[in-house]
């Protein structure tokens, strides 16, 4: 059901679980929380959060996965560490495709995001059904990808820059325009193997 370009087209939307404080609103409470960790957190939870989010499309498991990132962050690492971000974008998008590669977990969550209620008021049925089986291919091409791929594809598609991609990835920023290519042609061809058999 439905072209390629639909099936892809939702990976290239950037208006998924957003930040909705401007960061001018957060610099306040920066500055209050004393904390290293506090300050780390107010930073990039709702970043990691829409990372998550981008790879399960249920708001709840991405802000579980977030907390776990978080959880496992504080007990390893440093939140001084020129690294954070990047370890916390990266876990971020390992911790929700484990999460989606979980065979319960996945068929509750395929039969519960088989129809957008949002757009079943108004739009074309038929579109909303195709958009959903979309979703669901793209998801399961993702799960046959290499974990380094999927990661990937998932960080540049959440919003995050080269640089921020390659920091979370361990590559050079230089690298980033080329797996990037790689792994959407390998996405693509994936997703075209499923729908053709």
């Amino acid at each position: 059901m439905g072209t390629p370009a639909v099936r892809m087209g939702w990976m290239l939307q950037l208006d998924a679980w957003r930040r909705s404080l401007p960061p001018a609103a957060l610099s306040p409470v920066n500055q209050r929380a004393a904390d290293p960790f506090d300050r780390l957190f107010v930073q990039e939870y709702a970043k990691v959060v829409a990372i998550a989010y981008r790879v399960l499309a249920d708001r709840t498991a991405a802000e579980d996965v977030a907390q776990e990132v978080f959880l496992k962050f504080h007990r390893s690492f440093s939140p001084d560490s020129e690294r954070a971000s990047g370890w916390l974008h990266a876990a971020a998008v390992h911790s929700a495709l484990n999460v989606l590669r979980g065979e319960r977990r996945r068929a509750r969550r395929e039969s519960a995001h088989a129809l957008d209620p949002v757009q079943t008021s108004i739009a074309n049925p038929e579109k909303v059904i195709e958009e959903a089986e979309g979703r669901r291919e793209v998801r399961r091409a993702l799960r046959k990808l290499a974990p380094r791929t999927a990661a990937l594809l998932m960080l540049r598609h959440s919003g995050l820059s080269y640089a921020e991609v390659a920091t979370a990835l361990g590559i050079k920023v230089g690298n980033v325009g080329t797996l990037l290519r790689r792994a959407e042609d390998a996405l693509r061809k994936e997703v075209n193997r499923a729908t053709s058999e």
